[in-house]
């Protein structure tokens, strides 16, 4: 991957936690932010606070199955 962010993110984390990146297994789990990301930036934009109801209570109500 040409554009890898692996070595920033182990950076990063140093950074924040003074934690290296203890061994193979979590560098491997580090190849799976980028994806993760690239999703996530797919989906600004697309949400806004409208779609969602606005507190537990109304949630409930609107996936209250209808009487008959």
């Amino acid at each position: 991957m040409p554009n890898d962010p692996s070595p920033e993110m182990m950076a990063a984390i140093r950074l924040w936690s003074g934690v290296e990146c203890p061994n193979a297994a979590a560098a491997r789990g580090l190849e799976d932010f980028p994806a993760l990301m690239a999703e996530f930036e797919a989906l600004r934009g697309t949400l806004v606070f409208e779609d969602e109801p606005s507190s537990f209570e109304a949630a409930l109500r609107a996936e209250q199955e209808k009487q008959a």
